[in-house]
């Protein structure tokens, strides 16, 4: 009888757990897309960082007793609020800060391990996919908002077009009309990069 009682009492216990435990699985399988996301869409590293602990934070603290396939529409939402807010401070800080002679954001260092080469390829291969990847991340990065945000999450996230309409807050149709265009310009610009 003690046994099915200590059970009994750890069930609430267990499913927070394994909540908890889904819900970590979930953050650390789209933590690396999300930066992606929020790097072309902030051009700074360090911003794009903030923005995805910030979103992750907020997905754990409000929404993580949700049932589990409603957190990728709502993290994604939540990240697009997160970038457009840290974009508007950005703006008004710039507009702020314009009239000082010196600049507000200090060249840094490169990081020496972010940039070494992986053992992985030799070293040719990795310049050329290096130098696509460049040019990719700026035919990304010169697309209208809309469309940059709808590229990447249908192609980096790999979110349908329902998926991706409830985390963008817009209709299925602009989501299919913004991922066109952007697919067209991108080919326009690039061309065949193989």
């Amino acid at each position: 009888m003690p046994a099915a009682a200590s059970r009994d009492v750890d069930c609430p216990n267990s499913n927070a757990q394994s909540t908890d435990r889904a819900l970590g699985l979930f953050l650390a399988s789209v933590e690396l897309k999300a930066f992606r996301i929020a790097r072309a869409a902030l051009r700074h590293e360090d911003d794009a960082l903030d923005a995805v602990q910030d979103a992750m934070l907020q997905l754990a603290r409000a929404y993580a007793r949700r049932p589990p396939e409603q957190w990728k529409p709502l993290f994604y939402r939540i990240l697009e609020n997160r970038i457009r807010d840290m974009q508007r401070r950005r703006s008004v800080r710039n507009r702020v800060m314009s009239w000082l002679p010196f600049s507000a954001d200090p060249d840094e260092g490169s990081d020496p391990v972010a940039e070494a080469v992986s053992p992985a390829l030799p070293p040719l291969r990795r310049l050329e996919l290096d130098e696509t990847l460049a040019l990719l991340e700026q035919a990304v990065a010169s697309l209208p908002r809309r469309q940059q945000q709808v590229f990447l999450l249908r192609t980096l996230e790999g979110l349908d077009v329902a998926a991706t309409a409830l985390a963008m807050g817009c209709s299925e149709g602009s989501v299919k009309t913004h991922y066109f265009r952007a697919l067209r310009a991108l080919r326009a610009r690039l061309g065949d990069l193989e």
